[in-house]
């Protein structure tokens, strides 16, 4: 029985790899997420920040990715990742006088409370390397979905030349076990953890209340 439980777990993380991979390689897809879609943004019911912040977080990344887009052009690759309000900057610049520009940019955005600067001064990757990357972020969100002591909707996944960033309201434990589960992925040169720590009673408290017993039913 044992064995049985563990293929479909890993059937199911195989699909979910394939299906991630798809929407990052395929030009206009964006990735799969379960939850429910408002004004073309995909809100996650499980995802540990309020509706509120999702919007917030989406809204920020459009505004950098526009404002950097219409500065920079095609002389920078940015990839900004918002998660309660902090921006995760990933990414090549031409020089550093363009990586401080991006910066302006980021903490010129409203709502941003905090960056976390990981751009490179360097050429932009292959489409091989990128695509490499798509595959190791999908195999760790299957890795997190196939351990079943993480809540895989609470982390967010981000990779660049084969290191994983991990972002989420999360605990102590939650954040050290994502972290051992990301760093046995294949191709996962280097973990960095971005997290924003949580208490165990933080957590009781964002987890969705218990559905009430149904009440028995009385015999005639």
């Amino acid at each position: 029985m044992t064995s049985n439980k563990h293929g479909r777990g890993l059937r199911l993380g195989t699909a979910l790899a394939a299906m991630v991979l798809l929407g990052a390689t395929l030009p206009g897809c964006a990735p799969l997420v379960a939850g429910a879609a408002v004004g073309g943004t995909v809100l996650v019911a499980s995802d540990r920040r309020t509706t509120g912040t999702q919007l917030e977080d989406e809204t920020i990344e459009l505004k950098v990715a526009a404002r950097v887009r219409e500065q920079l052009g095609e002389r920078a690759r940015v990839n900004a990742t918002s998660f309660n309000r902090k921006v995760l900057l990933t990414g090549e610049v031409a020089s550093e006088a363009d990586r401080q520009r991006v910066l302006r940019i980021v903490q010129g955005v409203d709502n941003v409370a905090g960056v976390v600067d990981e751009l490179a001064v360097m050429g932009s990757p292959s489409l091989t390397a990128r695509s490499a990357d798509a595959l190791v972020t999908a195999r760790v969100k299957a890795a997190f979905v196939d351990a079943k002591d993480l809540s895989a909707n609470a982390i967010k996944v981000v990779t660049e030349r084969g290191t994983v960033y991990l972002m989420g309201l999360v605990t102590a434990r939650e954040a050290q076990r994502a972290a051992e589960v990301a760093r046995a992925v294949p191709g996962v040169q280097r973990v960095v953890r971005v997290f924003e720590l949580i208490s165990e009673a933080d957590l009781a408290r964002l987890q969705p209340a218990p559905k009430p017993a149904d009440a028995p039913t009385k015999q005639p």
